[in-house]
Protein backbone atom coordinates (compact mmCIF):
# COMPACT_ATOMS: atom_id res chain seq x y z
CA UNK A 1 0.00 0.00 0.00
CA UNK A 2 1.44 3.29 -0.80
CA UNK A 3 1.99 5.80 1.86
CA UNK A 4 -0.06 8.97 1.83
CA UNK A 5 -0.25 11.22 4.68
CA UNK A 6 -3.81 11.78 5.51
CA UNK A 7 -6.41 12.45 7.72
CA UNK A 8 -9.61 10.84 8.95
CA UNK A 9 -11.62 13.46 7.65
CA UNK A 10 -9.94 13.53 4.58
CA UNK A 11 -10.44 10.12 3.91
CA UNK A 12 -14.41 10.65 4.49
CA UNK A 13 -14.63 13.45 2.32
CA UNK A 14 -13.31 11.72 -0.36
CA UNK A 15 -14.85 8.79 0.39
CA UNK A 16 -18.23 10.60 0.45
CA UNK A 17 -17.93 12.84 -2.51
CA UNK A 18 -16.96 9.55 -4.49
CA UNK A 19 -20.21 7.47 -3.22
CA UNK A 20 -22.46 11.24 -4.14
CA UNK A 21 -20.97 10.92 -7.54
CA UNK A 22 -22.00 7.04 -8.58
CA UNK A 23 -25.30 7.20 -6.01
CA UNK A 24 -26.74 10.22 -7.75
CA UNK A 25 -25.68 9.06 -10.74
CA UNK A 26 -26.86 5.81 -10.76
CA UNK A 27 -29.53 5.73 -8.34
CA UNK A 28 -31.02 9.29 -8.77
CA UNK A 29 -30.56 10.28 -12.47
CA UNK A 30 -30.74 6.25 -13.82
CA UNK A 31 -27.78 6.46 -15.68
CA UNK A 32 -25.52 3.86 -16.44
CA UNK A 33 -22.91 2.99 -14.19
CA UNK A 34 -20.09 3.55 -16.14
CA UNK A 35 -19.74 7.17 -16.86
CA UNK A 36 -20.37 7.97 -12.89
CA UNK A 37 -17.93 5.37 -11.94
CA UNK A 38 -15.46 7.41 -14.64
CA UNK A 39 -16.22 10.22 -12.74
CA UNK A 40 -15.56 9.25 -9.31
CA UNK A 41 -11.82 7.62 -10.55
CA UNK A 42 -11.12 11.10 -12.08
CA UNK A 43 -12.04 12.90 -8.58
CA UNK A 44 -10.17 10.53 -6.55
CA UNK A 45 -6.75 10.84 -9.28
CA UNK A 46 -7.30 14.89 -8.66
CA UNK A 47 -6.91 13.99 -5.27
CA UNK A 48 -3.95 11.78 -5.43
CA UNK A 49 -1.85 14.46 -7.37
CA UNK A 50 -2.86 17.08 -4.90
CA UNK A 51 -1.52 14.83 -2.41
CA UNK A 52 1.74 14.61 -4.37
CA UNK A 53 1.62 11.11 -5.83
CA UNK A 54 2.88 10.69 -9.12
CA UNK A 55 1.86 8.78 -12.43
CA UNK A 56 3.13 5.73 -11.83
CA UNK A 57 1.74 5.38 -8.40
CA UNK A 58 -1.36 5.92 -9.71
CA UNK A 59 -1.38 3.52 -12.45
CA UNK A 60 0.10 1.05 -9.72
CA UNK A 61 -2.97 1.44 -8.05
CA UNK A 62 -5.20 0.83 -11.22
CA UNK A 63 -3.16 -2.24 -11.75
CA UNK A 64 -3.68 -3.97 -8.35
CA UNK A 65 -7.58 -3.12 -8.41
CA UNK A 66 -8.03 -4.57 -11.59
CA UNK A 67 -5.63 -7.58 -11.52
CA UNK A 68 -7.72 -8.93 -8.52
CA UNK A 69 -10.77 -9.24 -11.27
CA UNK A 70 -8.95 -10.95 -13.76
CA UNK A 71 -10.30 -14.58 -13.25
CA UNK A 72 -13.82 -13.07 -12.76
CA UNK A 73 -13.41 -11.34 -15.95
CA UNK A 74 -12.86 -14.10 -17.78
CA UNK A 75 -15.48 -16.25 -16.09
CA UNK A 76 -18.23 -13.54 -16.81
CA UNK A 77 -16.64 -14.01 -20.81
CA UNK A 78 -17.16 -17.83 -20.91
CA UNK A 79 -20.71 -17.17 -18.92
CA UNK A 80 -21.83 -15.08 -22.18
CA UNK A 81 -21.02 -18.15 -24.47
CA UNK A 82 -22.40 -20.29 -22.29
CA UNK A 83 -25.79 -18.48 -22.03
CA UNK A 84 -25.73 -18.45 -26.27
CA UNK A 85 -24.52 -22.46 -26.52
CA UNK A 86 -27.34 -23.41 -23.86
CA UNK A 87 -30.28 -21.63 -26.16
CA UNK A 88 -29.39 -22.26 -29.07
CA UNK A 89 -28.28 -26.49 -27.95
CA UNK A 90 -31.99 -26.50 -26.10
CA UNK A 91 -31.11 -26.40 -22.84
CA UNK A 92 -32.58 -23.73 -21.44
CA UNK A 93 -35.99 -23.89 -23.47
CA UNK A 94 -36.20 -27.62 -22.38
CA UNK A 95 -35.64 -26.09 -18.83
CA UNK A 96 -38.41 -23.83 -19.70
CA UNK A 97 -41.16 -26.26 -21.25
CA UNK A 98 -40.17 -28.35 -17.74
CA UNK A 99 -40.72 -25.74 -15.45
CA UNK A 100 -43.74 -24.94 -17.11
CA UNK A 101 -45.45 -28.25 -16.76
CA UNK A 102 -43.81 -29.30 -13.43
CA UNK A 103 -44.04 -25.70 -11.02
CA UNK A 104 -47.47 -24.65 -9.92
CA UNK A 105 -47.41 -20.77 -10.42
CA UNK A 106 -49.46 -20.34 -6.60
CA UNK A 107 -45.82 -22.06 -6.03
CA UNK A 108 -43.63 -20.50 -8.15
CA UNK A 109 -41.39 -17.85 -6.22
CA UNK A 110 -40.63 -20.23 -3.41
CA UNK A 111 -39.83 -22.74 -6.14
CA UNK A 112 -37.43 -21.07 -7.86
CA UNK A 113 -35.83 -19.65 -4.43
CA UNK A 114 -35.59 -23.21 -3.28
CA UNK A 115 -34.44 -24.86 -6.60
CA UNK A 116 -31.50 -22.66 -6.97
CA UNK A 117 -30.43 -22.79 -3.62
CA UNK A 118 -30.31 -26.75 -4.81
CA UNK A 119 -28.47 -25.93 -7.73
CA UNK A 120 -25.63 -23.19 -5.84
CA UNK A 121 -25.12 -25.65 -3.29
CA UNK A 122 -24.07 -28.53 -5.42
CA UNK A 123 -21.97 -25.66 -7.72
CA UNK A 124 -20.46 -23.46 -5.19
CA UNK A 125 -21.51 -20.58 -7.61
CA UNK A 126 -24.37 -17.61 -7.73
CA UNK A 127 -23.52 -16.64 -11.14
CA UNK A 128 -23.65 -20.00 -12.90
CA UNK A 129 -26.88 -20.68 -10.82
CA UNK A 130 -28.14 -17.25 -12.70
CA UNK A 131 -27.00 -17.75 -15.57
CA UNK A 132 -28.20 -20.99 -16.42
CA UNK A 133 -31.63 -22.36 -14.38
CA UNK A 134 -31.94 -18.90 -13.73
CA UNK A 135 -32.10 -17.76 -16.59
CA UNK A 136 -34.86 -20.76 -17.62
CA UNK A 137 -36.62 -19.36 -14.48
CA UNK A 138 -37.19 -16.11 -15.66
CA UNK A 139 -38.72 -17.08 -18.76
CA UNK A 140 -41.42 -18.83 -16.92
CA UNK A 141 -42.30 -16.58 -14.68
CA UNK A 142 -42.65 -13.51 -16.79
CA UNK A 143 -44.37 -15.72 -19.11
CA UNK A 144 -46.79 -16.59 -16.14
CA UNK A 145 -47.26 -12.67 -15.53
CA UNK A 146 -44.63 -12.24 -12.55
CA UNK A 147 -42.96 -8.89 -11.88
CA UNK A 148 -39.66 -9.49 -13.49
CA UNK A 149 -37.86 -7.51 -10.53
CA UNK A 150 -39.44 -10.25 -8.10
CA UNK A 151 -38.50 -13.13 -10.14
CA UNK A 152 -35.21 -12.22 -10.37
CA UNK A 153 -35.22 -11.40 -6.21
CA UNK A 154 -35.84 -14.83 -6.08
CA UNK A 155 -33.49 -16.28 -8.23
CA UNK A 156 -30.57 -14.38 -6.91
CA UNK A 157 -31.71 -14.49 -3.66
CA UNK A 158 -32.01 -18.46 -3.89
CA UNK A 159 -28.16 -18.56 -5.75
CA UNK A 160 -27.21 -16.43 -2.66
CA UNK A 161 -28.16 -19.25 -0.46
CA UNK A 162 -26.90 -22.56 -2.06
CA UNK A 163 -23.03 -20.74 -2.62
CA UNK A 164 -23.55 -20.43 1.70
CA UNK A 165 -24.50 -23.29 1.79
CA UNK A 166 -21.42 -24.93 -0.39
CA UNK A 167 -18.56 -26.03 0.56
CA UNK A 168 -17.52 -25.42 -3.03
CA UNK A 169 -18.06 -21.52 -2.69
CA UNK A 170 -14.70 -19.44 -3.19
CA UNK A 171 -16.26 -16.99 -0.85
CA UNK A 172 -16.89 -19.78 2.00
CA UNK A 173 -13.44 -20.86 1.32
CA UNK A 174 -11.67 -17.05 1.17
CA UNK A 175 -13.91 -16.24 4.40
CA UNK A 176 -12.17 -19.21 6.44
CA UNK A 177 -8.99 -18.89 4.96
CA UNK A 178 -9.17 -14.72 5.97
CA UNK A 179 -10.09 -15.41 9.33
CA UNK A 180 -7.95 -18.58 9.86
CA UNK A 181 -10.56 -21.34 10.95
CA UNK A 182 -11.58 -24.95 9.88
CA UNK A 183 -14.00 -24.60 6.63
CA UNK A 184 -16.59 -26.53 7.76
CA UNK A 185 -16.99 -25.14 11.61
CA UNK A 186 -17.25 -21.71 9.42
CA UNK A 187 -20.29 -23.34 7.58
CA UNK A 188 -21.68 -24.34 10.80
CA UNK A 189 -21.41 -21.39 12.39
CA UNK A 190 -23.18 -19.10 9.54
CA UNK A 191 -26.09 -21.40 9.80
CA UNK A 192 -26.75 -19.32 12.18
CA UNK A 193 -28.09 -16.42 10.21
CA UNK A 194 -28.42 -18.38 7.10
CA UNK A 195 -31.18 -20.33 8.14
CA UNK A 196 -33.47 -18.26 9.71
CA UNK A 197 -32.75 -15.92 6.59
CA UNK A 198 -33.75 -18.42 4.12
CA UNK A 199 -36.90 -19.56 6.54
CA UNK A 200 -37.96 -15.70 6.22
CA UNK A 201 -37.32 -15.55 2.20
CA UNK A 202 -39.50 -19.03 1.61
CA UNK A 203 -42.46 -18.00 3.28
CA UNK A 204 -42.09 -13.90 1.40
CA UNK A 205 -42.08 -15.29 -1.65
CA UNK A 206 -44.69 -18.11 -0.43
CA UNK A 207 -47.01 -14.92 0.28
CA UNK A 208 -46.01 -12.80 -2.78
CA UNK A 209 -46.55 -15.69 -5.00
CA UNK A 210 -50.64 -16.45 -3.95
CA UNK A 211 -52.88 -15.39 -6.50
CA UNK A 212 -51.53 -16.47 -9.74
CA UNK A 213 -52.54 -20.17 -9.39
CA UNK A 214 -54.26 -19.70 -13.19
CA UNK A 215 -52.39 -16.83 -14.54
CA UNK A 216 -52.11 -16.91 -18.20
CA UNK A 217 -52.68 -20.31 -18.94
CA UNK A 218 -53.10 -19.23 -22.42
CA UNK A 219 -49.99 -17.49 -22.69
CA UNK A 220 -48.70 -20.11 -21.16
CA UNK A 221 -49.25 -23.02 -23.78
CA UNK A 222 -48.89 -20.34 -26.58
CA UNK A 223 -44.80 -20.17 -25.09
CA UNK A 224 -44.63 -23.95 -24.71
CA UNK A 225 -45.95 -24.51 -28.52
CA UNK A 226 -43.34 -22.00 -29.55
CA UNK A 227 -40.16 -23.46 -27.60
CA UNK A 228 -41.37 -27.10 -29.04
CA UNK A 229 -41.52 -25.67 -32.40
CA UNK A 230 -38.34 -23.89 -32.66
CA UNK A 231 -36.32 -25.69 -30.39
CA UNK A 232 -35.11 -28.94 -29.37
CA UNK A 233 -36.82 -29.98 -26.58
CA UNK A 234 -35.42 -33.46 -24.81
CA UNK A 235 -34.08 -34.50 -22.10
CA UNK A 236 -31.34 -34.99 -24.02
CA UNK A 237 -30.59 -31.35 -24.16
CA UNK A 238 -30.10 -30.97 -20.56
CA UNK A 239 -26.55 -32.80 -20.94
CA UNK A 240 -24.98 -29.38 -20.28
CA UNK A 241 -26.60 -29.02 -17.07
CA UNK A 242 -25.57 -32.42 -15.84
CA UNK A 243 -21.71 -31.57 -17.19
CA UNK A 244 -21.97 -28.98 -14.55
CA UNK A 245 -23.04 -31.18 -11.72
CA UNK A 246 -20.57 -33.68 -12.75
CA UNK A 247 -17.66 -31.01 -12.85
CA UNK A 248 -18.78 -29.44 -9.03
CA UNK A 249 -18.25 -33.26 -8.38
CA UNK A 250 -14.84 -33.15 -9.41
CA UNK A 251 -14.06 -29.94 -8.18
CA UNK A 252 -13.18 -28.60 -11.16
CA UNK A 253 -12.34 -25.05 -11.46
CA UNK A 254 -14.86 -22.48 -12.70
CA UNK A 255 -13.00 -21.40 -16.20
CA UNK A 256 -12.07 -25.30 -17.37
CA UNK A 257 -15.98 -26.31 -16.62
CA UNK A 258 -17.45 -23.86 -18.71
CA UNK A 259 -14.80 -24.03 -21.65
CA UNK A 260 -15.97 -27.58 -21.60
CA UNK A 261 -19.27 -26.48 -21.06
CA UNK A 262 -19.35 -24.03 -24.07
CA UNK A 263 -18.09 -26.16 -26.32
CA UNK A 264 -19.91 -29.84 -25.57
CA UNK A 265 -23.29 -27.31 -25.89
CA UNK A 266 -21.62 -26.59 -29.23
CA UNK A 267 -21.33 -29.92 -30.63
CA UNK A 268 -24.74 -30.58 -29.28
CA UNK A 269 -25.92 -27.11 -31.35
CA UNK A 270 -24.49 -29.25 -34.60
CA UNK A 271 -26.07 -32.34 -33.81
CA UNK A 272 -29.83 -30.41 -33.03
CA UNK A 273 -29.19 -28.77 -36.53
CA UNK A 274 -27.23 -30.49 -38.87
CA UNK A 275 -27.46 -27.95 -41.44
CA UNK A 276 -25.49 -25.24 -38.97
CA UNK A 277 -22.53 -24.15 -40.24
CA UNK A 278 -19.17 -23.18 -38.22
CA UNK A 279 -19.08 -19.29 -39.46
CA UNK A 280 -22.84 -19.33 -37.53
CA UNK A 281 -21.86 -21.24 -34.55
CA UNK A 282 -18.90 -18.92 -34.56
CA UNK A 283 -21.58 -15.97 -34.46
CA UNK A 284 -24.08 -17.47 -31.93
CA UNK A 285 -21.06 -17.89 -28.84
CA UNK A 286 -19.61 -14.38 -30.26
CA UNK A 287 -22.93 -12.07 -30.55
CA UNK A 288 -25.33 -14.09 -28.91
CA UNK A 289 -28.74 -16.35 -29.79
CA UNK A 290 -31.04 -14.95 -31.81
CA UNK A 291 -34.57 -16.07 -31.79
CA UNK A 292 -36.58 -16.48 -34.70
CA UNK A 293 -39.58 -18.19 -33.28
CA UNK A 294 -43.38 -16.84 -34.10
CA UNK A 295 -44.18 -15.48 -30.33
CA UNK A 296 -41.94 -12.17 -29.66
CA UNK A 297 -42.12 -12.56 -26.17
CA UNK A 298 -40.23 -15.66 -26.49
CA UNK A 299 -38.04 -14.02 -29.08
CA UNK A 300 -37.13 -11.40 -26.22
CA UNK A 301 -36.38 -13.50 -23.69
CA UNK A 302 -34.06 -15.64 -25.67
CA UNK A 303 -32.29 -13.74 -27.23
CA UNK A 304 -29.32 -13.45 -25.32
CA UNK A 305 -25.94 -14.37 -24.33
CA UNK A 306 -22.70 -14.35 -26.54
CA UNK A 307 -19.19 -12.56 -25.54
CA UNK A 308 -20.30 -9.36 -26.87
CA UNK A 309 -23.12 -9.05 -24.48
CA UNK A 310 -20.54 -8.96 -21.38
CA UNK A 311 -18.38 -6.74 -22.46
CA UNK A 312 -20.24 -3.74 -20.83
CA UNK A 313 -20.27 -6.03 -17.94
CA UNK A 314 -16.85 -6.23 -18.07
CA UNK A 315 -16.28 -2.50 -19.20
CA UNK A 316 -17.69 -1.34 -15.65
CA UNK A 317 -15.64 -4.19 -13.47
CA UNK A 318 -12.39 -2.82 -15.12
CA UNK A 319 -13.41 0.57 -14.00
CA UNK A 320 -15.08 -0.31 -10.66
CA UNK A 321 -11.85 -2.17 -9.57
CA UNK A 322 -9.42 0.31 -10.42
CA UNK A 323 -11.50 3.07 -8.12
CA UNK A 324 -11.06 0.31 -5.72
CA UNK A 325 -7.45 -0.58 -6.49
CA UNK A 326 -7.12 3.50 -6.00
CA UNK A 327 -8.78 3.79 -2.94
CA UNK A 328 -7.05 0.71 -1.14
CA UNK A 329 -4.13 1.49 -2.21
CA UNK A 330 -4.18 5.52 -1.31
CA UNK A 331 -5.03 4.01 2.18
CA UNK A 332 -8.60 5.99 2.02
CA UNK A 333 -10.81 2.89 3.12
CA UNK A 334 -7.97 1.84 6.06
CA UNK A 335 -7.77 5.15 7.29
CA UNK A 336 -11.20 4.46 8.49
CA UNK A 337 -11.48 0.89 8.71
CA UNK A 338 -8.52 0.96 11.12
CA UNK A 339 -8.91 3.05 13.92
CA UNK A 340 -12.71 1.92 13.72
CA UNK A 341 -12.16 -1.88 14.58
CA UNK A 342 -9.53 -0.78 17.45
CA UNK A 343 -11.77 1.49 19.37
CA UNK A 344 -14.48 -1.06 19.87
CA UNK A 345 -15.32 -2.34 23.56
CA UNK A 346 -18.63 -4.53 23.26
CA UNK A 347 -19.63 -7.82 20.81
CA UNK A 348 -22.54 -5.66 19.51
CA UNK A 349 -20.28 -2.84 18.50
CA UNK A 350 -17.43 -5.57 17.06
CA UNK A 351 -19.82 -7.25 14.76
CA UNK A 352 -22.32 -3.99 13.78
CA UNK A 353 -18.83 -1.78 12.43
CA UNK A 354 -17.30 -5.33 10.83
CA UNK A 355 -20.87 -5.07 8.89
CA UNK A 356 -20.80 -1.65 8.38
CA UNK A 357 -17.04 -2.32 7.19
CA UNK A 358 -17.97 -4.74 4.66
CA UNK A 359 -20.82 -2.90 3.33
CA UNK A 360 -18.89 -0.10 3.02
CA UNK A 361 -16.17 -1.81 0.66
CA UNK A 362 -18.64 -3.28 -1.16
CA UNK A 363 -19.99 0.11 -2.02
CA UNK A 364 -16.55 2.03 -2.60
CA UNK A 365 -14.69 -0.80 -3.99
CA UNK A 366 -17.66 -2.87 -5.24
CA UNK A 367 -15.83 -6.39 -5.65
CA UNK A 368 -17.11 -9.42 -3.40
CA UNK A 369 -13.53 -10.93 -2.68
CA UNK A 370 -12.02 -7.32 -1.01
CA UNK A 371 -15.50 -7.30 0.96
CA UNK A 372 -13.85 -10.53 2.97
CA UNK A 373 -10.44 -9.51 3.07
CA UNK A 374 -10.30 -5.66 3.55
CA UNK A 375 -12.70 -5.73 6.64
CA UNK A 376 -11.37 -9.65 7.71
CA UNK A 377 -7.73 -8.12 8.25
CA UNK A 378 -8.87 -4.91 9.67
CA UNK A 379 -11.17 -6.85 12.63
CA UNK A 380 -9.28 -9.77 13.01
CA UNK A 381 -7.12 -8.87 16.61
CA UNK A 382 -10.32 -7.02 17.58
CA UNK A 383 -12.71 -9.93 17.21
CA UNK A 384 -9.93 -12.24 19.13
CA UNK A 385 -8.98 -9.46 21.80
CA UNK A 386 -12.63 -9.15 22.09
CA UNK A 387 -13.26 -12.33 23.52
CA UNK A 388 -15.25 -13.50 20.03
CA UNK A 389 -14.06 -16.99 17.94
CA UNK A 390 -12.76 -16.14 14.74
CA UNK A 391 -15.57 -17.95 13.13
CA UNK A 392 -17.99 -15.08 14.59
CA UNK A 393 -15.98 -12.73 12.44
CA UNK A 394 -16.01 -15.29 9.45
CA UNK A 395 -19.84 -15.17 9.50
CA UNK A 396 -19.66 -11.31 9.96
CA UNK A 397 -17.75 -11.43 6.88
CA UNK A 398 -20.38 -13.48 5.02
CA UNK A 399 -23.52 -11.44 6.07
CA UNK A 400 -21.95 -8.26 5.44
CA UNK A 401 -19.52 -8.74 2.14
CA UNK A 402 -20.69 -12.04 -0.03
CA UNK A 403 -24.27 -11.34 -0.05
CA UNK A 404 -24.72 -7.67 -0.47
CA UNK A 405 -21.71 -7.49 -3.17
CA UNK A 406 -25.25 -8.01 -5.76
CA UNK A 407 -26.65 -5.20 -4.39
CA UNK A 408 -24.95 -2.99 -5.86
CA UNK A 409 -25.17 -1.09 -8.63
CA UNK A 410 -21.72 -0.69 -9.92
CA UNK A 411 -20.53 -3.91 -7.56
CA UNK A 412 -19.07 -6.97 -9.91
CA UNK A 413 -22.04 -8.57 -8.63
CA UNK A 414 -25.00 -6.19 -9.15
CA UNK A 415 -23.79 -5.54 -12.97
CA UNK A 416 -23.50 -8.83 -13.72
CA UNK A 417 -27.01 -9.99 -12.35
CA UNK A 418 -28.31 -6.89 -14.12
CA UNK A 419 -26.85 -7.73 -17.20
CA UNK A 420 -27.80 -11.26 -17.46
CA UNK A 421 -31.39 -11.04 -16.32
CA UNK A 422 -32.05 -7.11 -18.07
CA UNK A 423 -33.65 -6.27 -14.84
CA UNK A 424 -31.88 -3.52 -12.65
CA UNK A 425 -30.25 -4.05 -9.75
CA UNK A 426 -32.52 -0.82 -8.05
CA UNK A 427 -35.51 -2.72 -9.41
CA UNK A 428 -34.32 -6.15 -7.85
CA UNK A 429 -33.10 -5.39 -4.65
CA UNK A 430 -36.43 -4.49 -2.52
CA UNK A 431 -36.76 -8.21 -3.41
CA UNK A 432 -33.30 -10.03 -2.59
CA UNK A 433 -34.77 -10.99 0.53
CA UNK A 434 -32.21 -13.80 1.88
CA UNK A 435 -29.36 -11.00 1.00
CA UNK A 436 -31.09 -8.49 2.58
CA UNK A 437 -31.88 -10.35 5.71
CA UNK A 438 -28.68 -11.93 6.84
CA UNK A 439 -26.67 -8.97 7.84
CA UNK A 440 -29.98 -8.18 10.44
CA UNK A 441 -29.84 -11.59 11.50
CA UNK A 442 -25.74 -11.03 11.99
CA UNK A 443 -26.54 -8.49 13.92
CA UNK A 444 -29.58 -9.91 16.15
CA UNK A 445 -26.78 -12.27 17.14
CA UNK A 446 -24.43 -9.55 17.70
CA UNK A 447 -26.58 -7.56 20.65
CA UNK A 448 -28.23 -11.29 22.05
CA UNK A 449 -25.47 -13.59 21.81
CA UNK A 450 -27.77 -15.65 20.32
CA UNK A 451 -25.30 -18.03 18.09
CA UNK A 452 -22.03 -15.80 18.98
CA UNK A 453 -19.15 -18.35 19.47
CA UNK A 454 -17.02 -16.69 22.18
CA UNK A 455 -13.64 -17.64 23.35
CA UNK A 456 -11.33 -17.33 26.43
CA UNK A 457 -9.02 -14.20 26.56
CA UNK A 458 -6.40 -14.76 25.05
CA UNK A 459 -2.75 -14.58 27.08
CA UNK A 460 -1.57 -11.20 25.66
CA UNK A 461 0.37 -10.19 28.88
CA UNK A 462 2.61 -13.17 28.98
CA UNK A 463 3.39 -13.36 24.60
CA UNK A 464 4.18 -9.98 25.23
CA UNK A 465 6.33 -10.85 27.67
CA UNK A 466 8.40 -13.75 26.24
Amino acid sequence: MMKVKLSLREAIIVLVIDLAIMGSGVIGLGLSPQVPVLLAITVTIFWAKFKGLDWDQINAGIKDGIDKGIIPIVIFILIGAMISTWIAAGTIPTLMVIGFKAISAQWFLPTVFLVCALVGAAVGSCFTVVSTVGIAFFGIGITMGFNPALVAGAIVSGGVFGDKLSPLSETNNLAAAVVDTDLFDHMKTILWSTLPAAAISTVAFAVLSLGHSHANMGKINTTVAALSGDFHISIISLIPIVLVFVCAGFKMAAIPTMLLNVFVSAGMMFINQPSLSITKATDIITNGYVAKTANSEVNLLLSRGGIVSMMPTVALIVLTLSLGGLLVNFGLIGAIMTPLATKLNSHAKLVTAAIASCIGVNIFVGEQFLSIILPGRSFKDAFNNGGLQSSALGRVLEDGGTVLNYLVPWGVGGVFIANTLGVPTIQYLPFVFFSLLCPVMSLISGFTGIGLRTSAPKPAAKTAEA
